[in-house]
């Protein structure tokens, strides 16, 4: 059950799993709905296996468009493509690339949860 620390006007100053000792902490109430879902949600996916990676683009039909890509960038970037067995979200090369597929970073959030999923 989380546990919030609130200033003196009553606004929320940090969010703890357990009760931080030496600090007023009270039970996080219903009174703040958007905070209870965000601290009950799943973690987002930060990295997908090669395998589920390029099964997603596959299934959204932009493996072509992104081999394509890669074949324009260096050769670091065209190993790491064809043989990472992991693909991380955040990483430098992996945020270039959906760049230039015009994702949003929703988008980009959306592929890897889905991604995770086969």
């Amino acid at each position: 059950m989380p546990f919030v620390s609130r200033s003196d006007d009553g606004a929320i100053d940090g969010v703890f799993e357990q009760l931080q000792e030496g600090m007023a902490e009270e039970f996080l109430s219903d009174d703040n709905p958007e905070l209870v879902a965000r601290l009950n949600a799943p973690p987002k996916v930060s990295s997908v296996s090669a395998r589920q990676f390029r099964l997603m683009l596959r299934r959204s039909g932009l493996l072509d468009q992104v081999k394509a890509w890669v074949a324009q960038q260096d050769g670091e970037i065209q190993d790491a493509f064809e043989y990472s067995g992991t693909f991380v979200k955040d990483s430098p090369t992996m945020m270039a690339g959906f760049a230039a597929m015009g994702f949003t970073s929703l988008q980009i959030d959306a592929f890897f949860e889905a991604a995770a999923q086969l």
